[in-house]
């Protein structure tokens, strides 16, 4: 009984954890916005001051130089403006305002490239810092875990019949099943490890093929033959594979998407927000863990895995599944541009 209580308090405590790191992330992420619309802005008023100096417009260059006056937020680009206030008073030197109101713009730019550099090291050691101590946590958990049973406990399944379109994807791999029970070689410790660095890189990532090769190393470590990312576009109510491991690209071509109203696991993960279990069908198929992606707007998607031997009842292996949801969920949602691209599918994955 203490065990359990142990567990759910440190549970709670990573969940917390988890929470207050995307809420950190998030915040940072509306910085970084606010910084480049003021950017835009002032490129705006620059652009709107050269034309007036090239039309010899006296009242739009003043009204033009004093509101970037007032937009300037570095030194070097309030000097500028003043330098090209007073060289714009006889427009004798028009080819002196033009540079000094472009040095303005490179000054007020580079700010805004060194305070986003900056936010962004901030969002990555704070995230590398959620996954050190979730990854403590759940280290602590599985030290309070139960000795296993002779007899796996049966899970509750979504629905009766198991994935429409995403059995599908869940049945693509040439694995054979296994029907023995799930026994790992690999200690805790190293796992442990390597989840650590694989959520460090996580929030580093920078580009779509190295994002790929970070799901490949997660399926690796929770013993999946394949994996699958479904995502939604905003405001859809579908789901569409994004990113894939261990299927051919071919296969993956071919999956239709997934309505939220389905009845397999994968859309019953994205409507409830939880985690589904799809026992293995010994002889048949392998088993699944379906995590959901949770960001601060909702579930943007879910994480689809085939799990080799039985391992889906594992609660180590669903904690890495949730963990590596989580992460990803950050990715694709980490900025409003991703956003968008998700909805007019022109992202990078």
């Amino acid at each position: 009984m203490r065990s359990r209580a142990v567990q759910l308090v440190l549970s709670a405590t990573a969940f917390a954890a988890v929470l207050a790191g995307s809420f950190f992330l998030y915040s940072f992420e509306q910085r970084i916005s606010a910084s480049r619309a003021s950017e835009r802005a002032f490129d705006a008023v620059v652009r709107e001051a050269i034309s007036n100096v090239a039309e010899f417009q006296t009242d739009g260059v003043t009204k033009s130089l004093a509101a970037l006056r007032s937009m300037a937020t570095t030194e070097k680009g309030r000097a500028a403006i003043e330098e090209a206030s007073a060289k714009a008073e006889n427009f004798t030197e028009i080819a002196a305002v033009l540079d000094q109101l472009h040095a303005a713009r490179a000054a007020e730019q580079q700010a805004g490239d060194e305070t986003e550099a900056a936010a962004r090291k901030l969002q990555a050691s704070a995230a590398a810092a959620v996954a050190v101590v979730t990854l403590a946590i759940i280290a602590a958990i599985l030290m309070f875990a139960p000795l296993p049973t002779s007899e796996p406990v049966q899970l509750p399944l979504p629905s009766t019949d198991v994935v429409a379109a995403n059995d599908l994807a869940l049945r693509g791999s040439d694995e054979p099943a296994t029907t023995t029970g799930y026994m790992t070689s690999r200690p805790a410790g190293p796992v442990l490890r390597a989840a650590s660095q694989l959520c460090t890189d996580f929030g580093r990532v920078s580009d779509a093929e190295e994002l790929r090769q970070l799901v490949g190393r997660a399926a690796e470590l929770m013993d999946a033959s394949g994996l699958i990312v479904w995502v939604a576009a905003a405001g859809s109510t579908q789901l569409s594979p994004a990113l894939s491991h261990g299927y051919l690209p071919e296969m993956i071509s071919r999956l239709p998407p997934l309505a939220r109203s389905a009845d397999n696991a994968a859309a019953c993960a994205f409507r409830t927000s939880q985690i589904q279990i799809v026992l293995a069908r010994p002889g048949e198929s392998n088993g699944a863990i379906v995590a959901p992606l949770l960001s601060s707007e909702g579930c943007i998607g879910v994480l689809s895995a085939e799990i080799r031997g039985g391992g889906e009842t594992s609660e180590s292996v669903q904690a890495l599944a949730a963990i590596f949801a989580a992460q990803l969920a950050g990715v694709l949602h980490s900025t409003p541009e991703a956003h968008e691209q998700r909805a007019t599918g022109t992202g990078p994955i």
